[in-house]
């Protein structure tokens, strides 16, 4: 994971050419982290204009490709982006609103769990996403529901 946030340091140390589209995709991402490629192409048009959806899907692509952005997919929920990578953190899901927030590795070294078999693979990552419910969802809940869940 790179220190540095300056998005045009961190295409070119990728070996990225720096282009308007891709330090605006960049941004959009470090601003709102697990954000989905809408919320990115709607954040990329308000800062530059005009570009097409295709033009932010495929620099999406090439920084996941690159390490400066991380793809998560959540089941039953778009693919989402967000510009922490390379530390092996995990994922908490609200069920109700699909609020994503991370979880830090809490035991052990990368990648924090191991299979009990490894089929001949070589782990280097481990994925875990942890289901519930968010403090806001569980607010929002009338006091008679949530008895029923207790």
């Amino acid at each position: 994971m790179g220190t540095d946030t300056d998005p045009r340091a961190q295409l070119r140390a990728a070996g990225l050419r720096v282009t308007a589209p891709r330090i605006a995709v960049l941004g959009a991402v470090a601003a709102n982290p697990h954000s989905d490629a809408d919320a990115v192409t709607a954040e990329v048009r308000a800062q530059l204009g005009s570009v097409s959806t295709q033009a932010v899907y495929d620099v999406l692509k090439a920084c996941v490709n690159a390490g400066l952005l991380r793809r998560i997919e959540p089941a039953g929920s778009p693919a989402r982006f967000e510009a922490r990578t390379g530390d092996n953190h995990h994922h908490l899901v609200c069920r109700d609103c699909g609020r994503v927030v991370d979880v830090d590795c809490v035991v052990g070294n990368a990648p924090c769990l191991e299979p009990s078999q490894s089929h001949g693979f070589e782990v280097d990552e481990a994925e875990v996403v942890f289901w519930g419910r968010c403090d806001r969802c569980r607010g929002a809940q009338a006091p008679d529901q949530q008895l029923d869940h207790q």
